[in-house]
């Protein structure tokens, strides 16, 4: 008997610490910013999917995958994770989704290392096998503390242990030396005394180092293993007439620091672009700009700022590595302001836009409104509409209602028509059919949104040239000429048609089918992550005019 709790013990002590670290460590998973997860909605083949990826909140940890089948006949969908560093040869193979209800799966992927990685789908069925990449940042990115009531259960716990451990030394070293049958000798209490002696002494240095160890790793995490933003440095000066913004990536502790490193040379176009900026003027949000900063140097980008009011501006600038790893950099700055003249000088960038609209919560005659109306109904569902800068009209169609629920999968669907209420042809905006951008009134959630889903189109080409990749591990080309090659490819963009420009991109987004069945409507998948008030930016081209469209929505908490 003695034996077998000592056979016991180990484990239970092994699984102790491993609740513990789980409980201690975990953090609260977001991605771009208050964004949690990856959402994904495209035409494979003769599959229409919807696809959630809620990535582990530590580290070692399990992903929750959903698809959703929304078009096709599958029989069986796989997902397994793979890594950009090991890439297809590294990869694990594939675990089967469990059907919950017709047309959705569902299933738990571990994720075994930090950085860039993405869940990669296998669909089999009768309409034939296909794969989708669905990129996904693999990090852990805060700290929960323990609840109070745990830990006090986990110390009784503990404790209990503790003694039945001296208990049981004390007693090996008495009555377990005493044969069968035989007298207890006088001097038994006291060895059994000596050894629980030496073992609570031998205890208490063993949690003694457990509790140096313990400290010491958690300090790792919190000090190389926690995500945290790369920061940048931005500044606003007058230039050549016009207000220039710099953005500068603050390298202070990438030496000391093996978390805060960035391969800053290999950053990827993602539509064309290094980088992804929008200003959003504070509080009202009523003035809104999307630039496409320049690269100066590894560290320094650069955009003329368009003529928009005075005041204080959050800024979000979108990168993407050559590891498929996506940013969101954030900073406020104060913009001195300026209005439009006829001698305005040309924006930096050929694709740059911006607008001026009415402070959040306010329309023209309907002050002390919280939100934007909802002025039409569309199919008998509460709608919005806005008139654009050339006259047409954006109408959100669809809305299921006029306060949405944190946390519900939504397809946001957008269309133009005309003044006279017809529907107009759009254009291809940087390789796609429209962009959106969706803020919380405060700032804390942040998401620039393609009809794709919420996740990078170079992101996702890196992994699919990775999976095609039969090396074990990838090798970098020399950092100078890759960083050369693509300035080049950018500027030679910048200097094509329109036509000739989206049909390049198109051409190097990988497996995207997802043309509008109307081409007058653009679409967004999303789900809002929490409660509050929101505004949505959504941005087309038509005649060659990139037009914006604001919209305004409630979100609560769901009741159930």
């Amino acid at each position: 008997m003695s034996t077998s709790k000592n056979r016991a013990l180990p484990g239970l002590l092994t699984g102790l610490l491993v609740l513990l670290h789980a409980l201690i460590l975990a953090p609260a998973a977001s991605a771009h910013v208050g964004s949690s997860g990856v959402i994904v909605q495209k035409q494979v083949g003769a599959y229409r999917l919807l696809v959630s990826v809620q990535p582990p909140d530590v580290v070692p940890g399990t992903a929750k995958v959903t698809v959703y089948v929304e078009q096709g006949r599958v029989a069986q969908i796989g997902a397994r994770p793979v890594y950009f560093r090991s890439g297809d040869e590294g990869a694990p193979t594939h675990d089967i989704l469990t059907r919950v209800e017709n047309g959705r799966y569902e299933g738990d992927l571990w994720l075994m290392d930090s950085g860039s990685s993405s869940v990669e789908l296998e669909l089999n069925g009768p309409d034939g096998k296909q794969t989708v990449v669905v990129p996904v940042m693999s990090v852990a990115t805060a700290v929960r503390d323990m609840p109070e009531g745990t830990g006090i259960g986990l110390a009784l716990m503990g404790l209990l242990l503790v003694v039945m451990m001296i208990t049981i030394i004390g007693a090996s070293n008495a009555d377990g030396i005493t044969k069968p049958d035989q007298a207890a000798s006088a001097g038994l209490g006291r060895r059994r005394l000596v050894g629980m002696g030496a073992g609570a002494l031998v205890l208490a240095l063993l949690l003694t180092g457990w509790r140096s160890w313990w400290t010491s790793e958690a300090e790792v995490y919190k000090d190389q293993q926690l995500y945290r933003p790369t920061s940048i440095l931005t500044s606003v000066a007058p230039a050549n007439g016009t207000q220039r913004l710099s953005i500068r990536i603050d390298t202070t502790g990438f030496g000391q620091n093996w978390q805060k490193k960035r391969l800053l040379s290999y950053v990827l176009p993602d539509h064309g672009k290094l980088m992804h900026t929008f200003l959003v003027r504070m509080p009202g949000l009523d003035a809104f700009a999307h630039l496409h900063p320049s690269r100066r140097d590894s560290l320094t980008y650069e955009a003329s700022i368009p003529a928009l009011p005075a005041g204080r501006y959050l800024l979000y600038s979108d990168i993407v590595f050559r590891s498929g790893f996506t940013e969101t950099l954030t900073d406020t700055i104060d913009i001195a302001g300026s209005a439009p003249t006829a001698s305005a000088p040309a924006p930096s960038d050929p694709d740059d836009s911006w607008l001026v609209a009415n402070p959040m919560g306010i329309k023209a005659g309907a002050e002390g409104v919280p939100h934007l109306d909802n002025n039409m109904v569309v199919c008998g569902k509460p709608g919005a509409s806005m008139k654009l800068t050339d006259g047409s009209s954006m109408i959100w169609m669809d809305k299921p209602q006029s306060v949405l629920d944190a946390g519900k999968l939504y397809t946001l669907k957008f269309a133009v028509a005309d003044a006279q209420g017809k529907a107009v042809a759009l254009e291809p905006y940087l390789g796609m059919s429209g962009h959106a951008a969706i803020l919380r009134s405060d700032g804390t959630v942040y998401i620039h949104l393609h009809p794709v889903g919420t996740y990078s189109m170079a992101a996702e080409g890196s992994f699919v040239g990775r999976l095609a990749d039969t090396a074990r591990t990838f090798r970098y080309p020399d950092a100078n000429q890759f960083r050369d090659s693509i300035d080049r490819y950018v500027a030679r963009l910048n200097t094509l048609p329109d036509a000739e420009k989206n049909k390049l991109l198109m051409a190097g987004m990988p497996a995207m089918d997802h043309k509008m069945a109307v081409n007058n409507m653009v679409e967004f998948p999303y789900a809002f992550p929490r409660a509050g008030h929101y505004r949505i930016w959504v941005q087309v081209k038509r005649n060659g005019q990139v037009l914006t469209g604001v919209f305004d929505t409630e979100v609560k908490e769901p009741l159930l």
